[in-house]
């Protein structure tokens, strides 16, 4: 079944395109010897050599076949192999170099620098030296590629052990390549397309990405920038995670005049509206008072690319930003796959598996599910906005709510939008994690009273919490769930509600804090 996305329903006049992609993606490798253990048995029982001997004088002889080949591989290729130091944008370097030597395909150059990785040292144990975690100054290698089916890309290869790889590709670079082999029209500015020939062709497109054979795509990365992997570990595979993805859904306006002042409203309404619970919402999770963790919102204005707002609950994060003055963009980024619960198989100790809804992991294989979540958070954060309007028709809008209803001979009062306990009920009504959900009776009573410690209390606060929603019933502002003790808030009451929120906050923000 289809999800009907409130926003694009209610600004459809003004938006020609919509796309849903993967923005930067970046994939860590781990070789099976990243662990202790296990490098102590490739050690002790493939090569034979006491610890100490491997540590002072074949590890530094790896370091050095990786860095050679690197300059090998430069030299033949006739590209530029360099050593700095320092900070500086790495794909500024790569991109000066495509544009300087007219780099259509293929190695584009190779940067070796100096790191602080993750490694190994060895310290005294009770019968012999043993290996542990410790981080290590290396030299780590940069390799720049245009691939021809994934544009600019970089492979970057720790010189010590455990050889630790990341790769770096761009769901928009690999997809700008999809579309000039299928020849549909469009025109990209880095990151992001203002225009496209046939929008429903390149969403097709685009869903095929997390749907790649990843470990194959990555292991031939791999194999080309580590030779040691054929050479001395042939039988340890290089176990592949999603270290972080970034995906975006882009709206694109019909002009810049078109999005100019409704991204205005829609900043403004997300800097005084949001809370940390609707957050939690937003990101998949359910409010709780025993999270642990921070949740924080940045605004950034007079940027070089325009303002922005960054929405963090722990290491995820959610943003809304313009491009190009066209193009509305939302975009959540993973890191902590594991917020989020999806339905799978999980393998069990015992050796058992089951199925059901169990958190993500960072496996390649998952790329379908970071997808799925980060598209829910995409379209729970604008239909959060969709109550946005101009703001002139929304006091006429609020007036609606003060005005008394009468209903069967029964009158039922009206709200103050500038009362704050009638705001408060209405921000409780509409928080984030109600989306999805609806609410009980319970889950408005602690928002709009605060908690009850007697029991009397307790149902003095619930009728009263019943009262009011039957006033906002009446007013088609809530609706019942079908067989459940749960309400959820109309379409109307998200505008109104939302408004009289909006405006409440606006008006009077001492107040709101």
């Amino acid at each position: 079944m289809t999800t009907v996305w409130r926003f694009l329903v209610k600004f459809a006049s003004l938006i020609v395109a919509t796309l849903h992609c993967f923005d930067r993606v970046i994939f860590k490798g781990h070789l099976a010897l990243a662990a202790p253990r296990q490098l102590e048995y490739f050690v002790d029982c493939v090569l034979k050599v006491r610890r100490t001997e491997f540590f002072k004088e074949i590890a530094p002889q790896y370091s050095e076949r990786l860095v050679e080949h690197a300059q090998s591989w430069a030299q033949q290729a006739g590209r530029t192999y360099e050593y700095r130091t320092g900070s500086f944008r790495k794909d500024e370097w790569a991109q000066k170099l495509i544009r300087a030597q007219g780099i259509t395909e293929g190695l584009v150059g190779i940067l070796c620098t100096q790191e602080t990785c993750s490694s190994f040292k060895l310290v005294p144990g009770p019968k012999r030296p043993q290996f542990v975690p410790a981080p290590r100054q290396q030299r780590v290698l940069y390799y720049y590629f245009l691939d021809p089916q994934f544009g600019l890309i970089h492979v970057r290869l720790q010189t010590w052990l455990p050889f630790t790889l990341q790769v770096y590709v761009n769901g928009h670079e690999w997809l700008a390549q999809q579309l000039v082999h299928k020849q549909l029209g469009f025109v990209q500015q880095h990151n992001a397309f203002t225009q496209l020939d046939d929008p429903a062709q390149t969403q097709r497109l685009a869903d095929r990405f997390a749907h790649l054979d990843w470990p194959k795509i990555l292991d031939r990365w791999a194999h080309q920038v580590n030779p040691l992997l054929r050479e001395l570990f042939p039988g340890y595979p290089v176990h592949w995670v999603v270290d972080q993805a970034e995906f975006a859904t882009d709206l694109l306006f019909t002009s810049r005049q078109a999005l100019a002042g409704l991204y205005r409203k829609l900043l403004d309404y997300a800097v005084v509206t949001f809370s940390p619970k609707d957050i939690l919402g937003f990101l998949g999770r359910k409010w709780d008072r025993r999270f642990d963790g921070e949740i924080h919102t940045h605004y950034e204005e007079d940027r070089w690319f325009g303002s922005r707002i960054k929405h963090r609950m722990k290491t995820n994060w959610l943003k809304m930003y313009d491009k190009f003055g066209l193009i509305l963009r939302v975009e959540t980024v993973i890191n902590a796959a594991k917020e989020f619960s999806v339905y799978r198989m999980q393998h069990h100790h015992d050796g058992t598996a089951s199925v059901g809804y169990y958190p993500m992991t960072k496996s390649v294989t998952s790329l379908v599910h970071y997808r799925e979540q980060a598209l829910a958070c995409n379209r729970r954060y604008l239909d959060a906005l969709a109550v946005v309007d101009d703001p002139a028709p929304a006091y006429q809008d609020v007036r609606q709510l003060t005005e008394p209803k009468v209903v069967a001979g029964r009158r039922y009062a009206g709200f103050n939008p500038a009362r704050r306990d009638d705001v408060h009920l209405f921000a409780a009504v509409l928080a984030g994690d109600h989306i999805a959900r609806g609410f009980r009776n319970g889950d408005i009573r602690a928002p709009v009273f605060g908690l009850a410690k007697q029991a009397s209390q307790r149902r003095r606060h619930s009728a009263a919490v019943g009262r009011l929603l039957k006033r906002l019933h009446v007013r088609h502002l809530v609706a019942k769930v079908p067989h459940t003790r749960r309400w959820r808030v109309t379409e109307r009451g998200r505008h109104l509600l939302g408004l009289a929120v909006q405006l409440y906050r606006q008006s009077w923000p001492q107040l709101a804090a």
